[in-house]
């Protein structure tokens, strides 16, 4: 894939999660996807596959009356790609850290994809 390919391809990923279009994302991706969230050096959520990715997606869904994941610096190597994100979402339900409905949760972080025959084979989220 051409770079540009790739950027496309992660825009549309990022633009179905802003949307909550779940299966729009699944679309996007490879049936062997392994995801991971790594907050603070730790795995707090790790999905492999398909199914398992989709099950995740439509639990977090519920978290958040609205998302948004703004993404700068891309970087391409190889059949992978770093981009830095700004989130934010504002809260649909209470979190255990003492966050509330309808508070806005704001988080720098990076993402880094993989690809695999055109499609997302690889997705690790930093914050």
């Amino acid at each position: 894939m051409m770079d540009e390919e790739k950027q496309g391809l992660i825009h549309s990923y990022l633009t179905a999660y802003n949307n909550f279009d779940i299966d729009g994302m699944m679309d996007l991706l490879h049936t062997d996807i392994v995801f991971k969230n790594i907050s603070g050096g730790e795995i707090n959520a790790q999905t492999n596959g398909r199914e398992e990715f989709r099950q995740l997606a439509e639990q977090s869904k519920g978290y958040f009356s609205s998302r948004q994941q703004d993404p700068s610096n891309f970087r391409f190597q190889a059949d992978q790609a770093s981009i830095d994100i700004a989130y934010q979402g504002v809260l649909a339900i209470d979190l255990p850290n003492g966050l509330k409905t309808g508070e806005t949760l704001k988080l720098n972080g990076r993402s880094e994809f993989i690809f695999k025959d055109g499609l997302l084979a690889g997705i690790s989220d930093y914050s």
